[in-house]
């Protein structure tokens, strides 16, 4: 019996149990547990489900390889708005020049398909073992509630990435990804990309149900509004606007909107109240150089940062209003005279026009910094551009966004399609280096445009990305490769030619 890719298929790892109690309670998130005790316990569920929280930023081979984390620098550095400045170390400059994602041999490629592979199988541990664990029914709920909630967001990362993107207008009957329902070392053939969405969609309502009344002990756990904003993003990926938008509501109530101050003091604390969902940091977790702080932070003193510190992109940076928080956490001249006290930068640390403060770790000398997987934010802008497609309500949807954003900002009078791009504009000013850019490209099928636009110089260097400058809407590289090693180990799936 051929096996599936890589660690798809491989029990979850041995780890001690002993004096579990409700240890799942903790900050600390587990590997993983033995394979045949995973179930065993509501407490051991939990512990699985601890096992895949630490997937989502654990350093893995290598130290750009970190979980969830660094994908979601992979989608941005694949866009125009995050840009990069220099050679560095050479990290992320290969996945900025479209190099890796269109290499099956590639290991950032590969990275992301094993690593929502091990999700899923972890997560399948849980929804196919969870009926017979002893304990309480409600915390067997919770731990079934998430594992839905993880299986169907691993499947949406994987066919967004390595399937066509989904069509509004119908007709998705194309090749999409494996749907791994049950932990199993079979070779499964790729589901339609309708029939991946259909599954994401029933799990998540699942998850919804499920979750329903539980108090988390922390937000890396996904509770109940965690998966009512997975549902809206799904939603609006289907161009389901109608339910993007209900979603998107109930999943922001709570979650209070953060001021001008907070916006400004660095986005490595998940405990803002804006926060739906975040990875959280100890000194025992993480990896120095691996952590999301070690790259997209502006303080951090790694040869990376030193050397290739980000910037917006000086088209986009040029349309944010100076009196928008958001223009605040980047700096024009690169000096970075605002940062907030405590943080500091080094003569070390290259200056370049237009670099972000958006993000700031700990301190020069530690990378930790908790990373935002869901904001509030995100959930207003879901809600107007759905309802903006639909023709209703989509500028009173937008503006209390950004009104708390930019104090002098004036409900929109734009209608049609110049509202929704008003309001995708301002998606880009929100999540800049958050991990959308990439996916929201391919989403809305548009071209990718790092040119010199509108009268503004362009601050990305061509010769650094090897000439990427332009890719159009319909070329067949917005599609991620399957791992050739995926190709080789398991006959029922090939790579589709565009």
């Amino acid at each position: 019996m051929k096996k599936q890719l890589l660690l798809l298929v491989l029990p979850v790892l041995l780890l001690s149990l002993s004096g579990c109690g409700k240890d799942w309670l903790d900050e600390q998130p587990t590997d993983s547990v033995a394979a045949d005790a995973a179930t065993s316990s509501t407490d051991n569920l939990f512990a699985v489900i601890n096992g895949i929280h630490r997937l989502m930023y654990e350093r893995q081979g290598s130290n750009g390889r970190g979980g969830y984390s660094a994908m979601m620098i992979q989608h941005d550095a694949l866009g125009e708005d995050l840009v990069m400045n220099a050679q560095a170390n050479g990290w992320w400059i290969s996945m900025a020049s479209w190099n890796d994602h269109t290499n099956a041999t590639d290991g950032d490629l590969r990275h992301g398909w094993r690593v929502m592979y091990q999700v899923i199988n972890n997560a399948n541990i849980v929804i196919n073992g969870a009926e017979e664990a002893a304990g309480p029914a409600a915390d067997r709920d919770a731990a079934l509630g998430e594992a839905y909630a993880y299986r169907a967001f691993a499947h949406y990362f994987l066919v967004q990435r390595h399937a066509a993107r989904y069509d509004w207008n119908g007709g998705n009957g194309q090749q999409g990804i494996p749907l791994i329902l049950e932990p199993t070392t079979e070779g499964i053939a790729p589901s339609t990309v309708e029939e991946v969405y259909t599954q994401i969609n029933s799990d998540l309502d699942q998850a919804i149900t499920l979750l329903d009344g539980f108090n988390r002990p922390t937000k890396s756990h996904i509770n109940q509004s965690v998966a009512e904003g997975l549902k809206a993003r799904v939603n609006l990926t289907q161009g389901n606007w109608e339910t993007a938008a209900e979603y998107a509501v109930l999943a922001r109530d709570g979650y209070p909107l953060m001021d001008s101050v907070a916006y400004t003091s660095g986005f490595n604390d998940y405990n803002n109240d804006e926060w739906l969902w975040g990875g959280y940091y100890n000194e025992e977790q993480g990896s120095a150089f691996t952590n999301f702080g070690a790259w997209m932070s502006r303080n951090f003193s790694s040869s990376n940062i030193r050397g290739n510190p980000k910037s917006i992109f000086s088209v986009l940076y040029e349309t944010i209003p100076q009196t928008d928080v958001r223009a605040a956490v980047f700096s024009e001249s690169g000096e970075h005279n605002n940062l907030p006290a405590g943080y500091e930068i080094s003569s070390a640390h290259r200056r370049y026009p237009y670099t972000s403060q958006k993000f700031l770790s700990i301190s020069t000398g530690d990378s930790r910094g908790d990373v935002p997987y869901m904001r509030a934010a995100e959930m207003y802008l879901i809600e107007a551009e759905a309802l903006a497609r639909l023709g209703e309500g989509g500028a009173e949807a937008l503006y209390p966004l950004a009104i708390a954003r930019d104090p002098a900002y004036e409900l929109s009078e734009n209608e049609g399609e110049d509202l929704i791009d008003e309001i995708l504009l301002q998606r880009r000013w929100e999540l800049w280096g958050e991990g959308f850019r990439f996916l929201d490209l391919k989403r809305l099928n548009m071209e990718l445009d790092r040119t010199s636009q509108n009268g503004i110089e362009t601050n990305h260097n061509s010769a650094l990305l090897n000439g990427l400058m332009f890719v159009p809407a319909d070329d067949p590289r917005w599609v991620w490769l399957i791992p050739q090693d995926e190709i080789n180990a398991n006959p029922n799936i090939s790579q589709v030619q565009y």
